[in-house]
């Protein structure tokens, strides 16, 4: 809140659109539409907006005595309901030996336009008045501008040491930046961090994409950020348990097991018959094509849920279930032609890092895979509502002729080539 000696400044301030000076006590009205013009901010100043009660247009004192009654009469104007959306503002009394001031503080609003009983109230210079349809549409476009994504968003709970800058730093800056542009940087880690999005400087801490990136503990700040692998002998959840666990770690360390993962237990190869004298090693699922899909689910996960990232392996299909459904463009009638990213900041380090190319080739280049490798086509379910769903069927000539294949339709137990890959303790822990 604005100090005493500030408002003796403002009193005479040359900087109008911010101030508005009343001796009235009673127009609730002409108040309301003080406070919207002010949450609007048109000239985009981020300046706070003050309405002072008790002093005359040029800065004097009018003697006026600011009572309990007329302070909470004025506070309420922030949650009555007819200013939305709702102000972001505060009240208090100020006396001097002329007389009280009563100052409400009003900060710009981060999602205009602003509109008091449905109409959108603005400054220009000392003057109040209705928006006009051009000058809405500035304050709509400004409020697209500051709807940052989740990524992007500061995570107030953490601070710096939450972050492994160590590997913030060399495994992005550097193949962001160069080597020679970083080692030569000798602004403080937090400016850095802050220039490519991972940092709010404002309000000292790292932001969400950080945590999920490089975070040393981003369960805490992200209960759902982990993948959850089980494999079942059968071709549903109600089936026997072969092999589970859970990849946890930022996306640095996660993303690595999850390929360490695909490479020791999920893709596996036999030899198939194809000629008396000939067999040809055949792969149950291209390795290049679920390591796609995996990332990508990585990559569009929405980080506010607390759904973990669901890969289930069958006997006779994979199964990926993401949280978060389809995102902003891309819609069930035009995927996969069109894509849109919900963790742009993310994505923007994945690709950096290497993992993803942001394309919009992914899907297509999967199903290539998929194809090449003999299986069908993958099969997306897109019209959930806050899960992306994908099921990818194991290759048909990797089914033996009794009706075994990985393991065996039962397991294992009737005439499966190869059983599941048990991992041992060491394969665990490189996962």
């Amino acid at each position: 809140m604005i100090t005493k000696d500030e408002i003796q400044e403002l009193l005479h301030s040359t900087e109008t659109y911010r101030v508005e000076r009343t001796i009235s006590t009673g127009d609730m009205d002409k108040f309301q539409e003080a406070i919207c013009a002010f949450a609007n901010d048109l000239p985009n100043s981020r300046k706070k907006g003050y309405l002072i009660l008790g002093a005359h247009d040029n800065g004097e004192l009018s003697g006026l005595k600011v009572t309990d009654d007329l302070l909470k009469k004025i506070a309420a104007i922030r949650s009555n309901g007819n200013i939305l959306p709702i102000p972001v503002m505060s009240v208090d009394r100020f006396t001097f030996p002329e007389g009280d001031l009563l100052v409400a503080e009003v900060s710009p609003s981060d999602l205009p336009p602003v509109r008091y009983r449905g109409r959108c109230f603005i400054r220009i210079g000392p003057r109040r008045d209705i928006a006009t349809e051009a000058e809405e549409r500035i304050l709509a476009e400004r409020r697209m501008s500051f709807m940052a994504s989740f990524d992007a968003t500061p995570c107030f709970a953490a601070k710096l040491n939450d972050i492994n800058t160590d590997s913030l730093r060399t495994k992005y800056l550097i193949p962001l930046l160069g080597k020679e542009l970083v080692e030569s940087d000798t602004r403080p880690i937090e400016e850095q961090m802050s220039a490519v999005g991972m940092y709010d400087t404002e309000h000292q801490c790292p932001t969400y994409g950080a945590i999920a990136l490089f975070g040393m503990k981003p369960r805490r700040f992200m209960p759902g950020l982990y993948v959850q692998y089980v494999c079942f002998k059968g071709e549903d959840v109600t089936s026997e348990v072969e092999n589970e666990m859970q990849l946890e770690g930022n996306y640095c360390e996660l993303l690595p097991r999850l390929e360490s993962l695909l490479e020791l237990s999920v893709i596996k190869k036999k030899p198939v018959f194809v000629s008396i004298l000939r067999e040809e090693m055949v792969s149950n699922y291209p390795y290049t094509a679920i390591r796609e899909l995996l990332l990508n689910a990585c990559m569009h996960r929405d980080l506010q849920s607390n759904t973990p990232l669901r890969f289930y392996e069958y006997a006779g299909h994979l199964e990926i279930l993401n949280a978060g459904g389809l995102y902003g463009n891309a819609r069930p009638e035009n995927f996969p032609s069109v894509n849109d990213y919900r963790n742009p900041l993310i994505a923007s380090a994945m690709k950096t890092m290497g993992y993803v190319n942001m394309f919009n080739r992914g899907v297509g280049q999967v199903q290539a895979d998929l194809k090449e490798n003999g299986n069908p086509p993958a099969e997306f379910d897109v019209h959930l509502i806050t899960a992306f769903k994908v099921d990818v069927k194991v290759v048909q000539n990797y089914v033996t002729e009794n009706g075994g294949d990985i393991g065996g339709k039962n397991g294992g137990k009737n005439g499966g080539d190869i059983p599941i890959i048990e991992l041992t303790e060491f394969q665990k822990d490189i996962i």
